[in-house]
């Protein structure tokens, strides 16, 4: 049986001696901090254009985070490439022949991912906060305000249960191109089109990524009343990283490799 340690830094060496998992965090980060930034230096320099209802109901915070809509493209890269590149090259074969215990396996790789995800996560959530605000000016939030700090905090365990989603899915799927061929969609226009139809938004809002987004927001949207809060919409999109993660272990459990 392989030592723990053993396995989990054999999963360390797989993600960092690849250069396309690298590069999509160090993607996720360039994209979210660079369009946050535009975002609220547009915001700032038409300021005096906006309606009076836009400046009473405007959220700083959640402005500078408006980059992780993109970024979040090369997190699902990332999820799904960590564990399905290996069913596309055969490299799973020899993995398991390394380390039979599948579960061992399949935690180490997740944890590693999550805690690979996590640290890059928080380090974006924090940056993209502080040069967001800066370029916001006068109309800037500041981290001592309420729910502030809730928000940077939660948007890097977004990200965070984002990779893990993938990962969980990926597992399942066990392809790359079909992993990417329905989450990318399911991210960036099933759910967004399905939150923005009246009849079908209330389920919409239960989505992870519609649910678990809710965690960015300091100022409360008027437009629409929700029956759970920035915590709860972040527990919802848990709940649908626990059951992605146990049918990816169900599905490596019982398949052949």
């Amino acid at each position: 049986m392989a030592a723990p340690s053993a396995v989990l830094l054999s999963e360390w060496t797989k993600i960092r001696s690849v250069r396309s998992t690298i590069w999509t965090l160090v993607l996720s980060f360039l994209v979210t901090v660079a369009l946050g930034a535009i975002i609220c230096l547009v915001f700032n320099n038409t300021w005096n254009s906006l309606s009076s209802h836009d400046q009473a109901t405007f959220d700083p915070t959640a402005t500078g985070f408006a980059g992780m809509q993109l970024g979040q493209l090369a997190l699902i890269v990332f999820g799904v490439l960590v564990i399905a590149s290996e069913y596309s090259t055969g490299m799973i074969r020899t993995s398991l022949a390394a380390v039979p215990q599948r579960s061992a396996f399949y935690t180490s790789k997740v944890a590693v991912a999550g805690g690979l995800a996590l640290v890059v996560s928080m380090a974006t959530s924090f940056v993209v906060f502080f040069l967001g605000q800066s370029l916001l000016g006068s109309h800037k939030a500041s981290i001592g305000d309420p729910g502030v700090l809730r928000a940077i905090v939660g948007a890097g365990l977004y990200s965070t249960l984002l990779v893990l989603l993938c990962v969980g899915a990926a597992a399942m799927l066990r392809s790359p191109m079909l992993g990417l061929g329905i989450l990318m969609p399911f991210f960036f226009l099933v759910s967004p089109i399905l939150s923005a139809v009246p009849k079908v938004k209330s389920v919409a809002h239960y989505f992870p990524d519609q649910a678990g987004q809710q965690i960015v927001r300091v100022v409360p949207n008027t437009d629409e009343t929700l029956s759970y809060g920035p915590w709860g919409g972040l527990g919802i999109m848990a709940l649908w990283v626990l059951a992605a993660l146990i049918g990816g272990y169900v599905v490596l459990r019982q398949r052949d490799a």
